[in-house]
């Protein structure tokens, strides 16, 4: 039998790499998708996953990717792990244009993809969307408005398109972290400011890392397919709610 294929957007750092790495280790091919091709081919050195260069919130990148990806094979899984956070001011103030950019990366780029490729994963027999939300679409916080109205939009795909599938060889699993740390989200939360990304993680003993979250990804993955696990919340033990982290 042939490997199961998985598409991970995403790729090119944090939780999107080390899903790449964890499904390889596991067997999979992977197609490894990412705005950043240099990142792309050295993780493909390193793995021997597929890269493919595509920007999820172009219509035409996708398209592409998807012509690409269906293809060559068949499509077993996607991973929609595309997203991020763009700054954490009060809803009063806060930029239209950074709730733009997060309406467009983690709701409409998640939406373009999993429409793209839906057909093959139901041809495939055994196909599961994977959307990575995170506890941001299940509660807010004050700063959080922006991202947390784009985490809440998310979810709602991948809780409709479940109902949608009804009877169909296809799962639908939403992963919730709570608080990573990788090298890029706060980072880029923040534009840059390295001092208040750090100041995130201060005094937290052990947040979760991207490996931590790729495990717990891998393993809804790896279930047998007549077992969906519908929504899976991962948070550190330190990190009791989005507001509440026991801090040294």
């Amino acid at each position: 039998m042939s490997a199961l294929r998985a598409v991970v957007t995403g790729a090119s750092s944090g939780i999107g790499t080390a899903t790449v790495r964890r499904l390889r280790a596991e067997g999979w091919d992977v197609v490894a998708v990412a705005r950043r091709a240099d990142r792309l081919a050295a993780l493909a050195a390193e793995t021997g996953a597929i890269p493919v260069a595509c920007d999820v919130t172009s219509d035409d990148d996708v398209a592409t990717l998807v012509d690409e990806v269906t293809s060559s094979g068949a499509v077993h899984a996607l991973v929609n792990n595309a997203g991020g956070a763009f700054g954490a001011d009060p809803v009063a103030s806060g930029a239209v244009s950074d709730w733009q950019a997060m309406f467009d990366v983690n709701v409409l780029g998640t939406l373009r993809v999993t429409q793209g490729l839906l057909p093959a994963l139901r041809a495939s027999g055994r196909g599961d969307v994977v959307v990575l939300t995170s506890t941001a679409a299940h509660g807010t916080y004050p700063g959080g408005g922006g991202y947390v109205a784009a985490k809440h939009a998310e979810r709602q795909i991948a809780t409709t398109l479940r109902l949608e599938l009804i009877g169909e060889p296809v799962r639908v699993i939403e992963i919730a972290p709570g608080m990573v740390r990788t090298d890029e989200f706060s980072l880029t939360r923040f534009g840059g400011d390295a001092e208040r990304a750090a100041a995130v993680y201060a005094g937290v003993a052990e947040p979760l890392v991207a490996e931590d979250v790729a495990d717990a990804i891998v393993w809804t993955l790896t279930r047998p397919h007549h077992v969906n696990v519908d929504t899976l919340v991962i948070r550190p033990r330190a990190q009791v709610s989005n507001t509440q982290v026991a801090r040294d």
